[in-house]
């Protein structure tokens, strides 16, 4: 979680954001919020560890963005299935399910999640050409190990292995 919060990944998307075109760029904004960050990021990024760990916080990394294919071919995502997901988060509901791997980011991903299709669920079989997501996949997790490289002296080694591609 605090490599993800270090990292700040996010997507600009036209409409919501100024001087777009209209193809989603990847971004990073340290801790989500660089432009306010007062203190150094291993600072901000200390404390969310601290208090996840002494709170014992699940912490929940929710796809709101784009599925299904690159520009042209996929869609955002589906407000009901984010509103879903987040309602099932909050509610303890995914306590109780199983997960399965993301081998391509490392991220653990419920296998079920009531009011969302499970297809979501498994980011890569959205894409009807595999290749193509592997090859943006690989693309992205450059950009995060490109982007981290500000905080990797200044971190854990286990945040540092926290980035997607990296798991073992």
């Amino acid at each position: 979680a605090t490599y993800h919060f270090l990292s700040g990944y996010t997507a600009k998307v036209a409409g919501t954001e100024r001087d777009m075109g209209s193809e989603p760029a990847a971004t990073f904004s340290t801790c989500f919020g660089a432009p306010f960050m007062a203190l150094p990021a291993e600072v901000y990024a200390r404390l969310f560890r601290e208090k996840v760990q002494k709170q014992k916080v699940t912490v929940w990394l929710v796809n709101t963005g784009w599925t299904g294919g690159p520009f042209g071919v996929g869609h955002r995502m589906d407000i009901a299935h984010t509103r879903a997901l987040l309602r099932a988060a909050l509610s303890g509901v995914l306590d109780a399910v199983p997960f399965h791997l993301d081998e391509t980011f490392g991220l653990l991903v419920p296998d079920t999640v009531p009011g969302v299709p499970d297809g979501i669920l498994h980011p890569r079989e959205t894409w009807s050409d595999k290749a193509a997501y592997d090859r943006v996949a690989r693309e992205l997790i450059a950009k995060f190990a490109e982007n981290f490289q500000e905080y990797a002296p200044q971190v854990d080694p286990a945040v540092r292995e926290a980035g997607p591609g990296r798991q073992k």
